[in-house]
């Protein structure tokens, strides 16, 4: 994997020329407190570059529609990356200031040997966010995989590998009891799905649903809830941009931290409704209950401080998956400084 991430990175590289991946007085003798530093009067201009677009990570979309992140003087500009290499592509390049993606792209980085590889300073979500769709309704059970052919994504990434790593925990072996089919592109899956491919596919929301409401299959089961809390999806900067940018990457961690507290605090449907502009091809009622089904299933982290026991889980999914030979610090990957001075008050 790590050579084929190598090598898709440098294909990115090749063709990005070519593509935009009031009080009124004190007493006289205390001392005055200290002016808050004052925010830009231009707002500084953010281009992130997510690996996909989904309702998944609401708290973010929360944050950027509440105005948390405007009032921290940030204007943040949206890329949909489709792929965590592409991201990390974007990253790197400078073409994107900051990145969303699973941390499992900044460990292959990291691992190439990289000097300014990609630091995660912020978790969004703990667990995986698919679901497990299928052709028929029926009671759910992972012994309906055996034999099957199952659309997983692509091999390496995280949807991917936390499917598999969910199939071992249930006694169904990938590519041995199950054909674990990793060659569609991520935003393909549902298409082929539909289009007759497999008996099976994994799919994030709101497209799960999307493929029930046409009535082309059935949402069985949540991988997420099977794997246990894993740093699913953070977001990463370059270690130079973070080390000379340290002000912008804490005003974002501010915002982020807001919009995760807010979430925890509203219903389904307040958050539907605060990032409808988000999705305008969805309906109101199908983002309420996809919401809902992330709030099940407790899909996101209520601070952006990543732990170190579920980054140690993350390594073991890929170890399991063969995609990791080596383990990596901790503290070389993930710097949780800025979400832990982060200011939550909304």
């Amino acid at each position: 994997m790590k050579k084929f991430f190598a090598l898709t990175l440098a294909v990115l590289l090749g063709l990005l020329p070519l593509a935009a991946c009031g009080r009124d007085s004190v007493s006289s003798d205390r001392p005055a407190a200290e002016p808050a530093p004052e925010k830009p009067a231009e707002p500084t201009r953010i281009s992130l570059c997510e690996v996909t677009h989904s309702v998944f990570y609401a708290p973010f979309y929360a944050a950027l529609e509440l105005g948390f992140f405007e009032e921290e003087g940030l204007q943040i500009e949206l890329t949909n990356g489709g792929g965590a290499d592409k991201v990390m592509t974007a990253v790197l390049t400078g073409q994107s200031e900051i990145g969303l993606a699973g941390p499992e792209a900044a460990i292959y980085v990291f691992k190439e040997g990289r000097e300014n590889h990609p630091v995660v300073f912020g978790q969004l979500t703990k667990r995986d966010g698919s679901f497990l769709v299928g052709r028929e309704d029926l009671p759910f059970d992972w012994e309906l995989l055996r034999g099957a052919h199952i659309i997983g994504g692509r091999k390496g990434g995280m949807p991917e590998m936390t499917l598999e790593y969910v199939m071992r925990q249930n006694g169904v072996i990938p590519h041995e009891d199950a054909n674990v089919d990793t060659s569609v592109q991520f935003n393909m899956m549902a298409g082929a799905f539909t289009g007759g491919t497999g008996d099976y596919v994994a799919l994030f929301e709101p497209t799960a649903t999307e493929v029930v409401e046409a009535g082309k299959g059935y949402i069985l089961t949540s991988i997420g809830q099977e794997s246990g809390e894993i740093p699913y999806t953070a977001f990463c900067a370059a270690k130079d941009y973070m080390t000379e940018n340290t002000d912008v990457i804490q005003r974002f961690t501010d915002a982020m931290a807001r919009g995760q507290v807010w979430v925890q605090e509203h219903s389904a449907r307040e958050i539907a409704e605060a990032i409808a502009p988000q999705f305008p091809d969805s309906d109101l009622d199908v983002l309420t209950t996809v919401t809902q089904r992330h709030k099940d299933i407790d899909a996101w982290n209520a601070t952006p401080v990543m732990k170190q026991e579920a980054f140690e889980r993350l390594e073991t999914v890929m170890e399991t998956a063969g995609e990791l030979d080596g383990r990596v610090d901790f503290k070389a990957i993930v710097d949780n400084s800025f979400a832990e001075k982060a200011n939550t008050a909304n």
